[in-house]
């Protein structure tokens, strides 16, 4: 009987988060008592499916070893790389000598502290028969403008079927990977891990999620976080 795939969580955390203009990265920054990682872990740590977290540090990172949670027998740490999709293809490397090639690997952005177990459940249960794998998104809801030279108007853009990519996105191990490294090597940038699987010429599954998923960016979204995980 052929084994039933596994999922994994990879948390790229190597960042410095500059936009939010702190001493240290958005990460570590305090929310609710803890850190904002630490919020974003204790989701994937509270959900049973998940068999085990890797996440990429910086290798100048000075927080991470003074964090309870980096001693968690289910989370695995590297050093990440140059962009997030480096610290990504990092990750998947590592998880290579422990899962196999089609388990299903969930990648979340750290600075999404937010994210529920349910969440999770909710976008595992949507993709696990799904042949390409797919990423909660959130449905444009407000009309959108492009903006040309010194932020004016230059058009209206359409909304309709337009969505918010959020994160965790979901695809199999060894497709992944392959995506990200095509990517890389032919100096194709990706801004997310189905952006790399969209220039292979798939079709990722947009799976509506909950719109507290924010990601903190910029100083007010820790406030705007607190109330949300309250």
């Amino acid at each position: 009987m052929k084994k039933a795939a596994e999922f994994w969580a990879v948390i790229p955390a190597a960042g410095t988060g500059s936009r939010m203009q702190a001493d240290i990265p958005k990460q570590y920054l305090q929310l609710n008592s803890k850190t904002v990682i630490e919020h974003t872990l204790d989701a994937f740590c509270a959900n049973e499916k998940i068999k085990g977290i890797v996440v990429a540090i910086s290798k100048q990172d000075t927080w991470w070893n003074n964090l309870e949670i980096s001693s968690h027998p289910r989370i695995k740490t590297i050093t990440g790389g140059e962009e997030r999709c480096h610290s990504v293809l990092n990750c998947l490397r590592f998880l290579s000598n422990m899962a196999a090639a089609e388990d299903w690997v969930l990648v979340h952005d750290a600075a999404r502290p937010c994210i529920s177990s349910g969440d999770i459940d909710h976008l595992i249960n949507s993709l696990v028969d799904h042949p390409v794998g797919g990423l909660l998104a959130l449905p444009v809801r407000d009309t959108m403008k492009r903006a040309g030279v010194d932020n004016e108007v230059c058009e209206t853009v359409n909304r309709n079927g337009m969505w918010h990519a959020l994160t965790p996105q979901m695809f199999r191990l060894a497709g992944l990977t392959h995506a990200l490294q095509q990517a890389i090597d032919r100096n194709q940038v990706v801004t997310d891990d189905s952006q790399a699987m969209e220039l292979t010429g798939l079709k990722p599954l947009l799976v509506e999620g909950q719109s507290g998923n924010i990601k903190i960016t910029r100083k007010d979204d820790l406030a705007l976080a607190e109330l949300y995980l309250r």
